[in-house]
C-alpha cells in the first residue's frame, strides 16, 4: 500500500526532472542495442523471430533486474527495499510529466505563438506538427493526454497493484518496445509485431478501466459523465489501436468535443475515423480541462486500487 501511495505522491511532486536517471531511458538503450544485434531482413520469418527475441529479452531482463534490485535492498534492510520500491514505482507514473508537457503547448497557444505550440506538441506526438493550426494543435494535445491517462497512469497503477514494482516495470518495458518498434511500416511491420501485439494485450483491461475513472472524474468536475460513457461505448473502437480510442472517447464525451481525423505521419496522410461529437468547437481551454480530468481519473484509480489492496489484505488475514 505504501508503495502505491509513495510512488503516486513522488510523481506529483517531482514528475520527470531533467537529468534524472529514468529506468525507461535504460530500457530504451537496451532495446536499441538488441535491435542492432537481432534485426535481419533476410525474410519476414527472420524478422518475426528476431522481434520476438527482442521482446522476450527486454521484458524478462527488465523484470529480473527490478526484482533482484529490490530483493537485494531488502536483504540489506527492509526499509531500503521499501524506499527503492517507492522510487521505482514513482518512475513508472507520468501524471506530472503529462501535465507539464501539455501545459507548455497551452501556454504558447494562449500567447498566440503557433510556432512554439507546434514545437512543444512535436515533443509529445509522432505526427507532423509543422503545419497545424490552433484547433489541430489542441486536438493533438488532448488526444495525447487522453491516451496516456491509460498508458502513463492507470495501467502502471494496475500492474503495481497486480504484481508490484517488477511487473509494473515490465509493463513499462512493453510500452517502450511498442513506442520504439511497434510501427506498421516497412522496417517494423514484422520485427515489431510481437511487441505491438503484447502492448495491445497488456493495455486491454487498463484502457477500459480508464473509461470508468474518467467518467466518474467528469461527474466530480461537473462535466457530462453520461455522455463520457456513451461516447466511449460508441466510438471507443474508432482508432487503429484496440485500446487508445477508449480513453480518448471518454474525454471527448465528457467535454463535448470531437477528436480523431486525418494526421500526417512520416510524410504520409493517415486517415482516422472521428471520435465524439462536435458539440463544442475545440479551444485551448480543452487542454486544461483534459489535464483536470487526468488528475481526477488518476486519484480515483489510486483510491480504487488501495481499497482493493486493503480488502485483499483483510481477506488473507
Amino acid at each position: 500500500m505504501e508503495i502505491l501511495i509513495g510512488g503516486y505522491i513522488l510523481d506529483l511532486i517531482f514528475g520527470d526532472p531533467q537529468g534524472f536517471p529514468h529506468p525507461v531511458r535504460y530500457i530504451g538503450s537496451l532495446i536499441s542495442f538488441l535491435e542492432k544485434k537481432l534485426y535481419s531482413d533476410k525474410s519476414n520469418k527472420t524478422l518475426l523471430l528476431g522481434g520476438t527475441g527482442l521482446t522476450l529479452a527486454v521484458v524478462v531482463t527488465t523484470y529480473l533486474i527490478t526484482y533482484s534490485l529490490i530483493a537485494l535492498m531488502k536483504i540489506l534492510h527492509p526499509l531500503a527495499g521499501t524506499i527503492v520500491s517507492i522510487i521505482l514505482a514513482y518512475t513508472v507514473l507520468a501524471t506530472k510529466c503529462l501535465h507539464k508537457e501539455s501545459e507548455k503547448v497551452l501556454i504558447h497557444l494562449k500567447n498566440q505563438d503557433l510556432l512554439g505550440a507546434r514545437k512543444y506538441l512535436s515533443y509529445i506526438v509522432s505526427r507532423d506538427t509543422s503545419q497545424l493550426e490552433e484547433k489541430e494543435i489542441v486536438r493533438g494535445t488532448v488526444e495525447t493526454v487522453s491516451e496516456n491517462i491509460s498508458d502513463g497512469i492507470i495501467a502502471p497503477l494496475f500492474y503495481l497493484f497486480l504484481g508490484g514494482v517488477p511487473l509494473a516495470m515490465a509493463y513499462k518495458a512493453i510500452n517502450t518496445l511498442d513506442s520504439m518498434v511497434g510501427y506498421k511500416n516497412d522496417r517494423y511491420l514484422y520485427f515489431g509485431r510481437v511487441s505491438a501485439k503484447l502492448d495491445d494485450v497488456v493495455n486491454y483491461i487498463p484502457a477500459r478501466l480508464t473509461v470508468i475513472f474518467i467518467a466518474i472524474g467528469a461527474l466530480i468536475l461537473g462535466k457530462d459523465s453520461n455522455r463520457s460513457f456513451k461516447i466511449a461505448l460508441k466510438d471507443g473502437r474508432n482508432h487503429n489501436s484496440p485500446n487508445s480510442g477508449y480513453p480518448e472517447a471518454a474525454v471527448a464525451g465528457a467535454l463535448g468535443i470531437q477528436l480523431g481525423g486525418d494526421n500526417f505521419y512520416f510524410g504520409k496522410v493517415v486517415h482516422k475515423p472521428t471520435i465524439g461529437d462536435p458539440t463544442y468547437p475545440l479551444e485551448s481551454k480543452h487542454i486544461l480541462e483534459t489535464i483536470k480530468l487526468m488528475y481526477a481519473a488518476s486519484a480515483l484509480a489510486l483510491l480504487f486500487f488501495l481499497i482493493l489492496q486493503l480488502l485483499l489484505t483483510k481477506g488473507v488475514h
